[in-house]
This record gives C-alpha cells, sequence and structure tokens, in this order.
C-alpha cells in the first residue's frame, strides 16, 4: 500500500496490518526502541515506524540504515491523536532492500536551491522539490482536463519545423551534416527545433475550430537570468471565429478553473511552499480565483510608467519611457504588483514590437495583442488575434525579413475561408513560479537547460 493511500485511510485501518515500500528519511534511536522516517513519494508527509529490538531480527542493521535506504515495512498501523502524526506503524518486519551509500548527499539539515541544482537527479528526494513536481503533474492533468471539458482538440504539433514561428532568428537547427548545405541535410532543407506550436495550431483551428498544443519548445537564447530556459512548455490553444476580448476571457477562465482545483487538490504542498518562499500563496490563489483580471492598453500602461518615474515613486533601471518601447520585466512587474497588486491584461501594443501575424488595428500603429502580467513573475501569457488579411499578412512577413515561400502554407488558409482566429500561449514553467512562488525556473523544470548547461 503507498503512503497516500495510507493517509486517506488510517482511521479505518488501527490495529490492522499493513505493508509499505517506502525509502528511509530519518532514523534514530533510543536504547532498544528505534524510529524510522520513511516515505515513498507519494505522499508530502512522513509516517513514523517503531521497531524493538526484541520484535526486529535485524534490528542493529536495520538501526545502522542511512538515509534514502529502500525498506519494505510489516506492522501494524496504530491511531496516535495526541502525537504529531495521526498514526505511526509498529514494525513486526523491516526488509532492507537497498542500502543507500555514505555518500548520499542529502542530509537532514537544510541545504541551498543552488546546491541542489547541482544534484537534479536527486532533488526530488526532498520536501520542497517533491511539492513543486506534485503540483507541476496535477497542473499539467487540470490543463488538459479543461480543453476537454470545453470541446478542444488536442494537437501534437510538431518538435521539429521549418519555420520560426515568431520571427526571431532564436532557434535550434536539427542537422545531421556538418555544414550548412542543408539541400543535402535529412530534411532538404533548413529544420529547427520549434519555438512554438502556434501556426500549425492555426490550420487546424480552422478545422475544428478549438484546438489546443501542450508541448516542448526551444529558445536558443544565451540568457542567464532566472525567467529564462533553452527547453520549456508551452500551452497554446488557438480558436476559430475568436477575438481579442474572446481571446482574454478564455485565458482567465482557464487560469481560474485549474486554480481553483490546485487550491483543493494539492493544499499540503501549497502551504510548505507558502513557507519556504515566504509567500502567501493562498491570498494570491483567492485573488486570482474571486477577483477579475484588470485590462488596460499600452499606450495606459506608458502612461503609468511616465507618471511614477515623473513623480519620483519608483526609479527603474531603465526610466527613459517612451511610447513604441518594449515594456521590460522591471515595468511590467511595477503595473501588475504595484500599481494593481493583482493579474493585469495589457492590450494594442505597437506593431512593430509584436510578430509579424497579429492582427493590424485601424490606426495601423497596434495590433490586437495581449499579455498577462502578473505579480512576481511579469509576463506570463502573450496572445493575439490574428491576421486574416492575405496581402496585410505578407506585406508584415516582408518587413521581418521572412521569406514568403517558407510559409506559403500558412499565408495560404487565409484564402480558404479563413475566419477570425485567435490564440495565445501560456509558458507553463512561468505559471508554476507564480502558483509556487519560486523564483527560479530551474527549480521548476526536473532537468533545466540553459546555456553552457546539459549534464543530464
Amino acid at each position: 500500500m503507498d503512503l497516500q493511500k495510507l493517509f486517506k485511510n488510517f482511521e479505518n485501518l488501527d490495529q490492522k496490518e499493513v505493508k509499505v515500500t517506502a525509502w528511509t528519511k530519518s532514523n534514530r534511536l533510543s536504547g532498544k526502541l528505534g524510529f524510522l522516517e520513511i516515505n515513498d513519494g507519494t505522499y508530502l508527509d512522513n509516517v513514523q515506524v517503531v521497531y524493538k529490538k526484541n520484535i526486529i531480527e535485524n534490528f542493529d542493521e536495520v538501526a545502522s540504515l542511512r538515509l534514502s535506504s529502500a525498506v519494505e515495512i510489516k506492522g501494524m498501523l496504530k491511531l496516535t491523536p495526541s502525537a504529531k502524526q495521526p498514526f505511526e506503524i509498529a514494525a513486526e518486519k523491516i526488509e532492507i532492500l537497498k542500502t543507500s551509500d555514505e555518500k548520499f548527499p542529502l542530509q537532514a539539515k537544510e541545504q541551498s536551491l543552488e546546491f541542489l541544482r547541482e544534484i537534479a537527479h536527486i532533488r526530488a528526494k526532498t520536501n520542497y522539490f517533491n511539492a513543486i513536481f506534485k503540483i507541476r503533474s496535477n497542473l499539467s492533468f487540470y490543463i488538459h482536463e479543461y480543453f476537454n471539458a470545453n470541446n478542444f482538440v488536442y494537437l501534437q504539433s510538431p518538435i521539429i519545423t521549418a519555420n520560426d514561428a515568431e520571427g526571431a532568428g532564436e532557434s535550434f537547427t536539427v542537422t545531421t551534416i556538418k555544414n550548412d548545405k542543408y539541400d543535402q541535410d535529412f530534411f532538404g532543407k533548413k529544420a529547427s527545433l520549434t519555438v512554438s506550436g502556434q501556426l500549425q495550431a492555426e490550420s487546424y483551428a480552422q478545422a475544428f475550430k478549438n484546438v489546443y498544443t501542450f508541448g516542448p519548445t526551444f529558445r536558443a537564447e544565451n540568457s542567464n537570468t532566472s525567467r529564462h530556459a533553452a527547453e520549456f512548455w508551452m500551452i497554446e490553444p488557438e480558436v476559430a471565429f475568436s477575438d481579442l476580448k474572446q481571446n482574454m476571457d478564455l485565458a482567465e477562465d482557464l487560469l481560474k478553473s485549474i486554480v481553483k482545483k490546485l487550491f483543493v487538490n494539492n493544499i499540503n504542498e501549497i502551504n510548505l511552499l507558502s513557507t519556504k518562499n515566504e509567500i502567501d500563496l493562498e491570498t494570491r490563489f483567492k485573488e486570482i480565483i474571486e477577483k477579475e483580471f484588470f485590462r488596460i492598453t499600452y499606450t495606459e500602461a506608458i502612461d503609468i510608467l511616465q507618471k511614477a518615474v515623473k513623480s519620483k515613486k519608483v526609479s527603474f533601471e531603465i526610466n527613459d519611457i517612451n511610447w513604441g518601447m518594449d515594456l521590460q520585466s522591471e515595468h511590467e512587474r511595477y503595473i501588475c504588483e504595484t500599481v494593481y497588486n493583482a493579474p493585469v491584461f495589457v492590450t494594442d501594443y505597437p506593431s512593430k514590437i509584436k510578430a509579424f501575424y497579429m492582427k493590424q488595428n485601424a490606426d495601423n500603429k497596434t495590433v490586437a495583442a495581449c499579455d498577462l502580467l502578473v505579480p512576481g513573475v511579469g509576463e506570463l501569457i502573450g496572445g493575439s488575434q490574428r491576421e486574416d488579411d492575405y496581402q496585410k499578412l505578407v506585406n508584415k512577413a516582408k518587413e521581418f525579413n521572412i521569406d514568403e515561400k517558407d510559409l506559403s502554407w500558412y499565408f495560404e488558409l487565409r484564402n480558404f475561408g479563413y475566419a477570425s482566429s485567435a490564440g495565445f500561449g501560456l509558458g507553463f514553467e512561468r505559471l508554476i513560479m507564480y502558483l509556487t512562488g519560486v523564483s527560479n525556473i530551474r527549480d521548476v523544470i526536473a532537468f533545466p537547460r540553459t546555456p553552457k548547461n546539459i549534464k543530464y
């Protein structure tokens, strides 16, 4: 029986024999009495196992067990309402399945996150990372569940692609040759790891109306910040017959739905991370669930920042705030953390700082785009209504130096009954950071890929 089932049913198992397999978390002696703390990874809390010298044949071996040794415990479950734990197991037999080496790097003392990043293959054994990756797993399930319940088709978009959806040129090349003669390569042309599944999702939205992708994406951006990784996961819904407002409604509803479920089902993990990260996650969750997200235009955001600088209420690293600039993380966080203290959609960005596929507004200066800014993270979601005019799209691509022939299939969609379409990209790791209070993206990915780092 795993520990999760024990904790759910312990009241019905009083004075009954149970058998569990787990790893040792602590081991202490008091004369002829020993106390093992064990955990099998299925539940955050440990179970105390009491073992006695006159009962356990291999008492001396058990007494010398190191942390992370694998054991099988058979014994009687006993309720302990007056103790810290609700129950314990009085061991009748302890089988040592595998002892842990004395070099095992995790000890009972607190260890820094920097140190734990160096042993990413072991850090999940800590309660801190156990909580993070339980939340990551459950969030994945809730996202799929939400889209399934709302009649979305799940599209597994390709990981290897011939286009750079963002036009930024920060993609990894996939090749079997040692030169740049890509016409002689495996695919007969240059291929890359995908930076987004959006373009493929658009084509399927024109057939199914509601689709979404959820998979790994890659950016060859030489950035070592706490918010960037070379490999990360994206959720990208795309909806035909939709506009920018409906797109923001969908994003807000998705977040509220999955956060409600997480708050109910992962409260133990949330409480642990609140304490460890010194942040009131319960209040953050309630604000997401109960409050409507604010919506302001890019022009209004610039005005807010200019007034803040002028009044000397705040000093940014970049204080030269002007219309047309790309907002930096410090600006985004000031807006959502200080001004609104809540999630904020910023809309209608200058066309020159956004992707070529975004729909031009009537003013010919801005596009129907939105970014969702959240406290502690900054930009969490980026989305837009897509340009549905063939010629405007082609012209915009030329401005971005994108070769028309490379995306002829994508442009062609506009000539075959293209219904207005809108979608967004939700950075999965940034979502986890937001909901756990974790400040470094390296701590919410099992084996992070960052510049000069690919140990595993």
